[in-house]
């Protein structure tokens, strides 16, 4: 067994030898598939930087990724119920965990690069906003310049992380958290919208797989739908459990990318014709329900109050990196997890108990 100070001594021995990190980068380009993204090729960093002895650039990247306050927050931030008291609902860190399981399966029967993979999924949703896409919708209307929250977690990552010098990551990590979302979009990318990596390519589809997914499972959870309701080509193609459906899109993706030679991550017609009505299907009866609709009405009241009072109340904004007065109002608000914004609204605008005597 090692003892302390011995693993550095150790990689400081082997001299002219390969460390450890060329070693795992000379293993990429023997296993990994011709068109996979090998750590070795990365387009760089914005900032150069010396190289880790042990790690690659992507597993740098993915490490960094997990230890940001961004990633932290994340568990206390909507995906589609608001501050659920289940213990079983998604937020957006289990979605998170989600997608990346998803694409790492995805990536490892495709042969592709596990680590840029991963790193991309874990940090594709670090910019969102308070309370889903409630938070979101107010902020593109009332923002100068709008707001997306793929550009937004770019912004986290170049940025607003480690008091404004940014997690510094790779051109491909970056360029994969920029354009994983489709919104009502194809759920494939159209020209122009793709990664420039399979792998970032991978992120957007798993993301897809796991948002229909888990969002129908908590809403037959909730008692949102019934099982009943679930248009009926959906579950005889897709499946009649949520492993099934998850299996059945995993597996169809692998074999459809397969086809083409990895020219495109892609399904087949069927798989994706049956994705994107059950997709449709959520949109209008379970993000347009009353019952989830009226919270979001709530939740966008908070984050339209709090916007215009910092806007006007400069003084009170923590410290922030770049940008004017109302982009530092966005980048605060952006960062806040639900039951932080919920706070300072009460703080705020809320009257509080005389406590003098």
């Amino acid at each position: 067994m090692l003892k302390g100070g011995e693993v550095g001594d150790k990689l400081s021995i082997v001299g002219d030898l390969p460390t450890i990190r060329e070693l795992l980068e000379e293993r990429e380009e023997q296993e990994l598939h011709p068109k996979a993204s090998k750590s070795r090729h990365t387009r760089g960093r914005l900032n150069p930087e010396d190289q880790c002895p042990v790690r690659t650039a992507y597993q740098r990247d993915r490490d960094r990724i997990i230890h940001s306050k961004a990633f932290r927050r994340l568990k206390h931030k909507t995906q589609v119920f608001l501050a659920p008291e289940g213990d079983h609902y998604r937020t957006r860190l289990t979605h998170t965990l989600e997608v990346a399981q998803i694409a790492r399966t995805i990536a490892r029967a495709l042969g592709l690069n596990e680590d840029l993979t991963e790193a991309i999924a874990l940090g594709h949703d670090l910019g969102h906003t308070p309370f889903g896409h409630a938070g979101e919708a107010v902020l593109k209307e009332i923002h100068p310049g709008g707001f997306s929250h793929p550009r937004q977690s770019l912004r986290v990552v170049d940025l607003l992380e480690k008091g404004g010098t940014g997690l510094n990551l790779t051109y491909e990590v970056r360029d994969g958290i920029l354009k994983h979302s489709k919104g009502m979009g194809s759920i494939l990318p159209g020209e122009g919208e793709e990664a420039i990596t399979l792998e970032g390519q991978v992120v957007r589809i798993s993301d897809g797989i796991a948002y229909i997914n888990h969002d129908l499972d908590d809403a037959l959870r909730a008692g949102i739908i019934t099982i009943e309701e679930v248009p009926s080509p959906c579950l005889e193609v897709l499946g009649n459990s949520h492993s099934a459906r998850i299996n059945t899109m995993v597996v169809d993706v692998i074999g459809s990318s397969l086809e083409t030679d990895l020219e495109r991550i892609v399904f087949s017609p069927s798989i994706l014709e049956a994705m994107t009505e059950l997709r449709d299907f959520l949109y209008e009866k379970v993000y347009s329900n009353p019952l989830v609709y009226g919270e979001f009405v709530k939740a966008s009241k908070v984050v339209r109050e709090l916007y215009h009072h910092f806007l006007e109340h400069p003084q009170e904004l923590p410290p922030l990196p770049g940008g004017d007065r109302a982009q530092r109002v966005c980048d605060f608000i952006a960062g806040m997890t639900d039951r932080y914004a919920l706070h300072l609204y009460t703080e705020i605008f809320m009257p509080h108990p005389w406590e003098g005597f």
